[in-house]
């Protein structure tokens, strides 16, 4: 089975928006998901935006307490102690890994270019299954 990878550009809008509807689908679907950024201040961002206007997503952070329990685990690398098979990357910085069934990669315009040569290379492998969305009048749809 192909590993599936979402393509999101940001544009303007800063991930912290983004990250609490993709998760929030993830876990109503039973899945257990991580979200990796190597910037610590916007791990932080990321956890204070799950306590949203609609309600808290149950979630904690790499190396707290009863990490491997959380349904969404925050973190700043690939490892997965809640077993996640679903990857958001948050942070614009690709990382590879074939141990998830999907990844969520979301980037901003300064990493614009690091993504098309992500695509290039992950598009050229026959066990990845690429989509490209983009918001369009506040909506996100899949691109070319």
């Amino acid at each position: 089975m192909a590993m599936r990878v979402d393509f999101y550009v940001l544009g303007q809008v800063p991930a912290e928006r983004i990250v609490p509807p993709l998760a929030a689908k993830a876990l109503a679907a039973g899945e257990r998901m991580l979200v990796v950024s190597a910037d610590a201040a916007q791990r932080t961002a990321l956890s204070d935006a799950l306590w949203g206007q609609d309600g808290f997503l149950a979630h904690g952070e790499e190396g707290t307490p009863h990490a491997e329990r959380q349904p969404l685990l925050i973190g700043g690398d690939l490892s997965a102690a809640n077993d996640a098979k679903l990857l958001l990357i948050a942070d614009g910085q690709w990382r590879d890994s074939n141990d998830f069934a999907r990844i969520f990669f979301l980037f901003d315009d300064d990493h614009r270019d690091d993504a098309r040569n992500v695509w290039r290379e992950t598009s050229a492998r026959d066990d990845v299954e690429g989509f490209f969305w983009k918001q369009e009048g506040g909506k996100w749809r899949q691109g070319p």
